[in-house]
């Protein structure tokens, strides 16, 4: 088989590592790809969104599936574009997408089918939305509707901050048109975690347990990232609160969908809040998190093209999966400022010998290769992954290997993990 990957992060580069391993598989390609993708993928100049070109592509050379991984290109209906021309894709079409596309549509889908959830009001006005804020007080969260690389959620503990980040969103457009409309919800005390899951519109098989860490520093301060860091499993889900996650949240999602028309084939992945004995759906997203996924396939044992096959040809309920008992661990190394402005371009050092360290992954994010050397080139640079006996054997071993790594700025929390061992952070 030839299988292409779409998308340029260190998900893709997860993705593509794990696909490359497949007896299946003769050759990967990635569009577009990076340094690091390039060691196991040949990667192709063509932009993740840029729909009809990508199909030209796997038309021309014959791609027997292409494996999307951000969301941008399924909310654009890539899925919908290529099986209109034949061609095998694995994710959901666009009115499935639409379940992260629009936050509105996921807050109303919610109340719709009875899927746990917090309070919330929508709005279109910001002057609405502020006098809103002003009458029920704070805390509360302040969501963007549209796609925002995960940067478009305050939570906001003071009534100034809720009034501004309405102020940014809608009448600053800093998401662009991803503001024009606005979800105001409840705050939910917790812990939050990812709940990842295949799904060919009928059966829905659950991936291992993981959690992420959105907030750029340490103890979860500062603003939200698309992730900085990720370890698996997370043992705050229990065998009663997987079951309860299954049972109130990920089936009721994908029958509800079957019910609205919207057949959802892909992976279904639930942020969750999980308070006591009780889990209330914070949002969906239609492709794996991001580290996550990271901190995921390093643990799966079973092939993952198998599966992505049988999501594809509705057979998803002859399938398992089987998971390495040991831990997990993803480090994120981000360039000194994301998420806001940052510089690019600096040498990065010390891979080879991070690599070198037994139980080490390193996938690559923002990276390019210059004169054969590695550079930074985005935000999120590098997805220093570890794998130990438990969690806090997988986190020494990962800080290990991250402490060899250097570029100037280079900025990590150095607490991912430790909320398993707190349940503070």
């Amino acid at each position: 088989m030839q299988i292409l990957v779409i998308g340029s992060g260190g998900r893709e580069h997860a993705l593509a590592w794990k696909i490359a391993q497949s007896p299946r598989v003769a050759k990967v390609w990635a569009a577009p790809g990076n340094a690091g993708i390039a060691d196991v993928a040949e990667c192709v100049p063509i932009s993740a969104s840029d729909i009809r070109l990508l199909a030209d592509f796997a038309e021309r050379t014959r791609i027997d599936l292409t494996v999307v991984g951000p969301e941008l290109p399924l909310t654009l209906g890539i899925v919908d574009e290529f099986e209109r021309r034949g061609l095998r894709i694995f994710g959901p079409r666009k009115d499935g997408a639409v379940v992260e596309g629009s936050k509105v549509f996921a807050k109303n889908f919610m109340k719709k089918h009875h899927i746990p959830t917090g309070f919330f009001q929508t709005f279109d006005r910001a002057e609405e939305a502020k006098r809103y804020i002003r009458e029920i007080g704070a805390p509360l969260v302040v969501k963007a509707d549209g796609l925002a690389a995960g940067k478009g959620v305050t939570v906001c503990f003071e009534l100034s901050e809720a009034l501004e980040a309405v102020e940014k969103i809608m009448d600053e457009r800093l998401f662009g048109d991803a503001g024009e409309r606005i979800v105001i919800e409840e705050y939910l005390e917790g812990e939050e975690v990812s709940f990842h899951a295949l799904t060919d519109g009928v059966t829905v098989i659950p991936l291992a347990s993981s959690r992420d860490h959105k907030r750029v520093f340490n103890e979860d301060q500062g603003p939200n990232t698309g992730g900085m860091g990720a370890y698996s499993p997370a043992p705050i889900i229990t065998e009663p609160i997987h079951r309860q996650i299954m049972e109130q949240i990920m089936i009721p999602a994908v029958t509800g969908m079957a019910a609205e028309g919207r057949t959802y084939k892909g992976i279904l992945y639930a942020g969750l809040m999980i308070s006591g004995h009780a889990v209330k759906a914070l949002e969906f997203n239609a492709r794996l998190g991001d580290p996550e996924t990271q901190s995921l396939l390093v643990r799966m044992e079973s092939d993952l093209v198998p599966l992505l096959e049988a999501v594809v040809d509705g057979r998803l309920r002859d399938h398992m999966i089987d998971w390495n008992p040991d831990a997990s661990v993803c480090v994120v190394m981000a360039s000194k400022g994301y998420p806001g402005p940052y510089d690019h371009g600096a040498l990065i050092t010390g891979l080879e010998e991070a690599a070198a360290e037994p139980g080490i992954m390193i996938f690559h994010a923002g990276t390019s290769r210059v004169n054969d050397r590695i550079h930074t080139g985005g935000g999120r640079v590098l997805g220093v992954t570890g794998v130990g006996r438990d969690l806090q054997d997988a986190i020494a071993v990962t800080y290990r290997a991250v402490k060899k790594i250097h570029w100037e700025g280079a900025h990590y929390r150095t607490d991912i993990g430790t909320r398993a061992f707190t349940g503070t952070i």
